[in-house]
């Protein structure tokens, strides 16, 4: 059977932690940034721990990472 191919998309948003997790960006952080209070905008940068249920569908996308 041959390899599977890595979504090049997936791979260049999400990260695998040491305990096999995944590391995800928070979204709505490039844009319309005024109305955002500094405390929102602050948490956005922070990275998130992807929910189990969609962590499955993601790993199929990256396997070898």
């Amino acid at each position: 059977m041959p390899k599977m191919k890595t979504h090049r998309g997936a791979a260049k948003r999400f990260n695998l932690t040491g305990t096999g997790k995944i590391k995800r960006n928070h979204a709505f952080t490039s844009h319309i940034l005024t109305k955002k209070t500094a405390k929102r905008k602050r948490n956005l940068r922070k990275a998130a721990i992807m929910t189990a249920g969609d962590a499955k569908r993601v790993i199929k996308l990256i396997p070898y990472k």
